[in-house]
């Protein structure tokens, strides 16, 4: 019988999930979608929508909440501030999982997990420039 047993152990101690989960949550704020694997995806949707869902309400409660739980001032504001705005009409269901195939080594399936009206913009906050980018930048310094 199956009492009890809330969600998936994903093969890892309690203190490796939360840290996961915490991870996860984290990039999925910052980058508004993450590819990762099918049983991690499952895990985190419900997790990321109450997480929106708590953004929405505007008490210092609910701020606190969202730092103790994402362990990150910067994730925390920007659902408090971006994606609770971009979301205050609608009822929840404030991600996707898009099924992304199979990963090669393992052949363990892979999906794409993403906010529903995401900023394309998001996803290459990190991403550094090509180094031809750079060259004509020092060239352009230079002259």
């Amino acid at each position: 019988m199956r009492h009890g047993l809330a969600n998936k152990k994903l093969n890892r101690t309690s203190e490796h999930r939360k840290a996961l989960l915490k991870n996860m949550l984290n990039s999925l704020i910052k980058y508004e979608q993450i590819k990762t694997t099918l049983p991690k995806a499952k895990f985190l949707k419900p997790q990321a929508d109450k997480i929106i869902t708590l953004g929405k309400k505007d008490t210092l409660q609910t701020t606190r909440i969202l730092v103790s739980k994402l362990q990150d001032t910067n994730s925390a504001n920007k659902v408090k501030k971006t994606l609770s705005k971009r979301y205050e009409k609608r009822n929840g269901g404030y991600t996707r999982i898009i099924k992304a195939g199979f990963r090669y080594g393992d052949n363990a399936p892979m999906a794409i997990i993403e906010f529903v009206d995401r900023d394309v913009e998001a996803k290459r906050l990190d991403k550094k420039k090509k180094k031809t980018e750079n060259i004509e930048d020092k060239k352009l310094a230079t002259a």
